[in-house]
């Protein structure tokens, strides 16, 4: 028997090497720079890994869940049970079913891990729904994992993981913010021997919910924010599970409740005078927002760290949700699927931002109220304008990693606008670009020069 893991993190190195030391052959991909399990073979693209497997286990992560599954549906064999494991919505359960199912003779599996699986490793219990859940209840037997087989569609199993999210992820996020409130008193340990006290394994319960809040906070932010989604659509009131959501994603943020930002005030400052088209310049071009993400009015310019967020066409309720959790010297990023019908943030959200410290905003979307944006100092760069006004429904996600205009931009990174438009640069690049724009700009002042001289300077254009 084969089996493929798309998704060698935490969850996917431990069932990797649970299959193996079961017999199991094993095949791993992923194209981040995590380590590879003893024994597992490494592929290269999801395609290889696929091939030939009478198993394959979805463990990418929900926001790419479905890109995956498309990408590996031409690969798969008649037989295979595709068993996605990723904590998601029900619906986005349906739409891989469907992606992988266009292949003849694909089977699927809805699966959800009830537990933590550093705990209990390949054992950790497990629901599972859909047309292959007899199949993944057997697998999974083999190591030991106990499954229940709801023996119903697709998007069963997601829910029933969602509901239990409700109740451990805000036992977390309560957690999190007692302990560090009894931090802020000075007061941290008995708060945390209070906590303690309560629990039925008391001490390491304490740890592992607080510091998994912070360690897979973003993660756990889009699992909430989708059991808040499940929760509307129960009819139930989902504002405390959308605060839950609130939490985690604060934990996640570079600026959050316990880490230091990875870019400082200092290095943003060193940005203030930095033109677009130089940091464009010193990374050869590929910081740069699409040319239709414009400044609203002349003049503008901003310098911050991205707080990013991610919604639906025409739909601004999350950038409402990420102004609650602003901090200043944030700069929103918002990835409004290029949707031009409708106003994503108009006058009034645009001075709630400024009240928190935020610094400007840039929507691949449309705003409007262009002349009040310009009266008040607060710099957007937007795909349109248009007069009317947006949805406030949801759903929508915050400080996750976002496309705008072309780019990839990750909460916490540098993020410039000015008169020609957009750069992001990563975080953890800083540094490192900024001196390089440093000496495109110290390169072109000395051609400016030498022109106004007379001299014959050789080079194209800047």
């Amino acid at each position: 028997m084969r089996v493929a893991v798309l998704g060698l993190g935490e969850a996917g190195s431990l069932y990797a090497s649970g299959f193996r030391r079961n017999g199991w052959a094993v095949a791993g991909y992923d194209p981040g720079d995590v380590s590879t399990p003893d024994g597992v073979e490494r592929a290269d693209s999801v395609r290889a890994a696929v091939h030939g497997c009478d198993l394959v286990l979805g463990l990418t992560g929900a926001k790419v869940a479905l890109a995956v599954a498309r990408e590996a549906a031409p690969h798969l064999a008649s037989g295979t049970v595709f068993a996605d494991m990723n904590a998601a919505a029900p619906q986005l359960k349906r739409e891989i079913a469907q992606a992988v199912q266009e292949s003849a003779g694909v089977v699927f599996a809805d699966v959800s891990v009830i537990g933590s699986v550093p705990t209990h490793r390949h054992g950790t219990p497990l629901v599972t729904s859909g047309a292959g859940a007899a199949q993944v209840a057997a697998h999974f037997g083999t190591l030991g994992a106990p499954v229940e087989d709801l023996g119903a569609e697709p998007g069963a199993a997601s829910a029933r993981k969602l509901l239990r999210s409700v109740f451990m992820k805000g036992l977390g996020a309560i957690i999190t913010q007692t302990v560090e409130a009894g931090r802020a008193a000075g007061d941290e340990q008995w708060v945390r021997e209070q906590i303690a006290a309560e629990l039925a394994s008391g001490e390491s319960t304490l740890d592992r919910l607080y510091q998994g809040t912070a360690k897979h906070g973003e993660r756990r932010a889009f699992e909430v924010s989708a059991a808040a989604d499940l929760m509307a659509d129960l009819r139930l009131d989902a504002e405390l599970t959308q605060a839950i959501s609130h939490v985690h994603t604060l934990a996640a943020r570079p600026t959050g409740l316990s880490n230091a930002p990875l870019v400082s005030d200092e290095l943003l400052a060193a940005h203030a005078d930095i033109a677009t088209a130089n940091i464009g310049d010193a990374v050869d071009r590929l910081s740069l927002a699409d040319s239709a993400i414009r400044p609203l009015w002349a003049g503008a310019r901003a310098i911050g760290r991205a707080l990013t967020v991610w919604t639906r066409a025409g739909d601004n309720k999350a950038i409402h949700e990420a102004i609650k959790i602003a901090q200043p010297g944030d700069l929103i990023v918002v990835n409004g699927q290029g949707d031009t019908s409708r106003a994503l943030i108009g006058e009034l959200i645009a001075e709630r931002a400024k009240a928190k410290g935020v610094v400007g905003m840039v929507l691949d979307g449309a705003a409007r109220d262009v002349d009040v944006l310009a009266e008040i100092g607060f710099p957007v760069w937007a795909r349109a304008v248009s007069p009317a006004g947006p949805y406030k429904f949801g759903p929508g996600h915050v400080s996750v990693p976002v496309a705008v205009g072309g780019l990839v931009c990750r909460p916490g990174d540098v993020v410039v606008g000015d008169s020609d438009g957009v750069a992001v640069v990563p975080a953890e690049e800083a540094t490192k670009v900024l001196a390089q724009a440093r000496a495109v700009e110290a390169d072109e002042a000395g051609r400016r020069t030498a022109i106004r001289a007379g001299a014959v300077v050789s080079g194209g254009a800047s």
